[in-house]
């Protein structure tokens, strides 16, 4: 079936890769998307590609325009309360074996547009709405909208919207925050309107204690811009301080600056200035760095889950989003369209490698600890690896020793050439 009838609901990274390999894979199929925001989003913070995505981007062709929108990031730099080096991580320059900075750091807006830009005047677009409720009905998802109160029908309903996907829990019988796990760690995103790294290429990471982390990341924009993240990581017993962020995710952008505000104002380097971009910037957004794990990827007919939606992972969703796409793409491809078929193929390749990886959760508090002690600790055993060159020693050792990325196991799809 050539020309399906298909409604992806999120016009994130998730949706747009899948929408974009879809198109290449059926150019007569027939694609909305419904954004609940009032225009594609294409601001957001650094992001980046790794594993089978790496792989991916090589395939489609987009690989050339993704590196001309990089930051140019060189690498992280952990900085004391004085703003001196602790230890730096520099990028590795091979995108095979990355480091925390990839070869492929791109700002989530841009990396949007790579994939939904060429394909904008083959997609139907609805903006500000959302989806209300679905019912599966026969080989049909009749989708209601939630503002126009629209009911429409389509062969086939991708939720590609985020970590608390709605479509998610109306799939499982749920709610939105049933299968979100971790939370030790909550993130707020905005661009300071100033270059407070002086030009360098080197992101810079600065700890306080009580888990608190300013992060700060270069923006190439000419002007002279830095992207801020203002991070909390948690402990499992600081429950009252996770009511308050999660408290504050609820309440909007308004109550979480001020939260932050109030949790930094005696973090120390540069905190204040960074709090003073935070309040006049005007892309502020504030997460949950958080873990999806559903139980199942599709609803047995014409849902499926995509991205975020399904299998949100920090530090590699951005990969899996892409790689989701493509297989889910992929799938209905070599299925010749068959729905139901499709949907099950994508989920036997996606949740077993999904359901493999870790959370991160442990690694974060680790790597962020809560006390003056324990960040020197921190300090003296990065700076000791870093020292000694023991990172690239063991990046090296690991081919040979059988340790290497886990890349997801995908048929080769008969992609249609161009």
């Amino acid at each position: 079936m050539s020309n399906l009838n298909i409604l992806i609901a999120g016009s994130g990274i998730a949706g747009g890769a899948f929408a974009f390999c879809m198109l290449r894979a059926y150019p007569d199929a027939n694609i909305t998307i419904v954004e609940r925001d009032p225009s594609l989003r294409l601001t957001g913070a650094s992001v980046d590609i790794r594993s089978s995505a790496v792989d991916i981007i090589k395939r489609l062709g987009v690989e050339p325009a993704i590196r001309k929108h990089t930051t140019n990031e060189k690498g992280v730099q952990l900085v004391d309360e004085n703003g001196k080096a602790v230890a730096t991580l520099e990028a590795t320059g091979d995108s095979d074996s990355q480091s925390f900075t990839s070869e492929y750091e791109i700002f989530r807006g841009a990396l949007a547009q790579v994939f939904i830009e060429p394909i904008m005047n083959r997609v139907t677009t609805i903006f500000d709405d959302s989806i209300d409720r679905y019912e599966e009905r026969g080989d049909k998802v009749l989708v209601t909208f939630a503002k126009s109160k629209e009911v429409k029908a389509y062969d086939l309903l991708v939720a590609a919207d985020g970590v608390r996907s709605k479509i998610r829990a109306a799939m499982l019988n749920t709610t939105p925050e049933e299968h979100i796990h971790g939370g030790c760690a909550h993130v707020a995103y905005f661009t300071i309107q100033k270059d407070m790294l002086d030009g360098g290429r080197l992101a810079k990471w600065y700890n306080a204690t009580n888990g608190r982390v300013v992060f700060l990341r270069p923006d190439p924009d000419p002007a002279g811009r830095t992207r801020g993240n203002l991070v909390m990581v948690t402990t499992n017993k600081d429950v009252e301080t996770r009511k308050k962020l999660d408290k504050a995710i609820r309440e909007g952008n308004k109550s979480a600056m001020t939260l932050m505000e109030e949790l930094f104002h005696d973090a120390g380097w540069l905190t204040p200035e960074v709090l003073d971009g935070m309040r006049e910037s005007d892309d502020f957004y504030f997460s949950i760095f958080g873990v999806v794990r559903a139980p199942r990827l599709q609803s047995g007919r014409r849902v499926v889950l995509l991205g975020d939606a399904g299998y949100a992972t920090p530090g590699i969703g951005t990969s899996l989003a892409i790689i989701g796409g493509y297989v889910l793409a992929g799938e209905l491809l070599n299925r010749a369209g068959d729905v139901e078929s499709s949907l099950k193929a994508y989920e036997e390749i996606m949740l077993p490698h999904v359901n493999s990886l870790p959370s991160g959760e442990g690694f974060m508090q680790w790597v962020n600890p809560q006390t003056w002690w324990g960040i020197r600790i921190r300090n003296a055993v990065v700076a000791f690896v870093l020292g000694l060159k023991l990172d690239k020693l063991a990046k090296k050792a690991a081919p040979a020793l059988g340790f290497k990325e886990e890349k997801v196991a995908m048929p080769e799809y008969p992609w249609p050439a161009e």
